[in-house]
């Protein structure tokens, strides 16, 4: 028989291939549908998923965006069949995506809201880091093993001009100061030795030359159970100031001092209570003294040697405030036992002091403390000598850029007159440094000495006036070019008073 004539346009064929382009779009459409639901009930399971997973997802739905041809690979990443070719070329899209990457996007919450959201008026920002200047900026060094290495080296011209009662004497000289600075650079302890020396040479007028060196070493052992421990040396040489109390009338030259100095000390917090114990050591030796005809004056009988142990206690009420009480008791004995005037000088010290630790950050740190302190002599001749004690040394920033530091010290300083103990010296400096540009900082600094001899004593008080300016223009990191002027006043309630103005201007080099 023969075919039967078809009634319809459509033929098998394009029947059959009709019902399998609507079956693989059901299946198409079924299996996004099955995915969305389950990227919806994994989403708070991932909202914690790392960047870089974020980041795959978005370079992913990036490439969506890009390519036509992505809408293919979609049931190979959903577990249906496509094409083989796209699928090894493009990396497959992860079955459980966040919000973001479901749309499309690939920008965060904040770019994709017109109105951001604005910091509270009471929001913590972060601190800005203060810009680096030429006057702040430290110098790289040289590195020397472990260790790092500033020096520097100023020479500078000056003009001195001392007046003694009727007698005036100008001078002109030149001098170098030497300065170093030596720490480590180690994980745990510390070690610093910090170096400096003066170096005068008159090239005009008449005047003593006035050289000085000292060099210090402290090393910081950082010990278990909140303790640290400080050793330290050092050595100080410099020549007696004509001004001294103990000074050689009519000299030309003075008597060069050398003291060498050691010390320990552990501290260590007791929870709220923090205990500190130390030792200094110190030893003072002292050369001849040149008169006007040539001839000198002996002083090794005041050579000495002087021991000190000191004890602190303080009680942390805050981190920025520990008041503390501290005790210390010293011995001094000199080489001679008897001075050139037959006197027995060595004896004994105490004294005890209450006070507060002040700690502020920037604004303000430093000690202050009131006490008594009480020095006895072997020789009975002596009388002993006792005071009220108020000392204090104190950092204040009130701006930035300035800072003001502010030292009081109340000592017994013992004498080397005959028949004379010694006086009470009580010591006031006040160093104002401010920035007043860049690379520009200028310094004043005040002080006053006063001398108070017992009553019984037949020399008379002492009081001691500097003041003293300077610049300091950094002309880059390694040289500055500095300026000076000073002036002194040295009173007596009989007697002449002393002057000395001195200017200078100089160049420092340093590394």
């Amino acid at each position: 028989m023969g075919q039967p004539k078809q009634k319809s346009s459509v033929t098998p064929l394009r029947a059959m291939r009709r019902v399998v382009c609507f079956t693989a779009f059901s299946t198409l459409l079924f299996c996004q549908t099955a995915a969305l639901a389950q990227s919806t009930s994994r989403q708070p399971a991932n909202s914690r998923s790392t960047s870089q997973d974020n980041l795959t997802t978005n370079n992913a739905s990036t490439a969506g965006f890009d390519d036509e041809a992505d809408v293919a690979t979609a049931p190979a990443a959903t577990g249906t069949a496509g094409n083989s070719s796209d699928t090894g070329q493009r990396p497959a899209i992860p079955a459980t995506q966040p919000d973001d990457d479901i749309t499309g996007s690939i920008l965060d919450e904040d770019m994709r809201r017109l109105n951001t959201r604005e910091a509270r008026i009471d929001e913590t920002l972060p601190p800005r880091r203060a810009a680096e200047s030429a006057s702040t900026a430290e110098t790289p060094g040289i590195p020397i093993g472990t260790f790092v290495l500033r020096p520097s080296v100023t020479q500078s011209i000056n003009t001195e001009t001392t007046k003694d009662g009727n007698t005036r004497q100008r001078r002109a000289f030149l001098e170098t100061d030497a300065a170093a600075t030596l720490t480590s650079d180690w994980g745990r302890h510390q070690l610093t030795v910090t170096s400096e020396g003066a170096w005068q040479r008159n090239i005009s007028g008449e005047g003593e030359e006035q050289p000085s060196f000292k060099v210090n070493g402290d090393l910081r052992l950082d010990l278990p159970d909140d303790t640290v421990a400080h050793l330290t040396a050092g050595y100080n040489f410099y020549r007696e100031d004509t001004d001294d109390p103990d000074a050689i009338a009519d000299a030309t030259q003075q008597s060069d001092v050398q003291e060498f100095t050691a010390g320990a000390s552990v501290q260590r917090d007791f929870g709220i209570l923090r205990g500190t114990t130390a030792l200094a050591l110190s030893r003072s030796i002292y050369s001849d003294a040149t008169l006007a005809n040539g001839t000198t004056v002996t002083l090794s009988d005041r050579d000495q040697t002087t021991g000190t142990l000191r004890g602190r206690v303080g009680y942390e009420l805050s981190p920025a405030l520990i008041p503390f009480v501290e005790a210390t008791i010293g011995s001094t004995v000199y080489d001679e036992t008897r001075d050139f005037a037959g006197y027995e000088r060595s004896g004994h010290s105490y004294g005890a002091k209450a006070g507060v630790e002040v700690d502020l950050g920037e604004k303000l740190k430093g000690e202050v403390g009131v006490g008594y302190e009480m020095a006895d002599f072997e020789d009975t001749r002596l009388a002993s000598i006792d005071t009220a004690t108020l000392d204090a040394s104190l950092l204040w920033s009130p701006i930035r850029g300035t800072d003001v530091n502010l030292d009081l010290q109340t000592s017994i300083q013992p004498s080397t007159t005959a028949g004379e103990s010694g006086y009470v010296s009580h010591a006031l400096t006040t160093t104002v440094t401010h920035q007043l540009r860049d690379n520009l900082v200028g310094t004043m600094i005040g002080g006053v000495i006063w001398r108070d001899y017992p009553t019984d004593s037949t020399v008379n008080d002492e009081i001691v006036y500097t003041a003293a300016t300077g610049l300091i223009w950094n002309i880059n990191r390694y040289l500055d070019l500095t300026s000076t002027l000073g002036y002194e006043l040295t009173t007596h309630k009989d007697g002449d008073d002393s002057q000395q103005w001195r200017a200078g201007v100089g160049l420092k080099l340093k590394r």
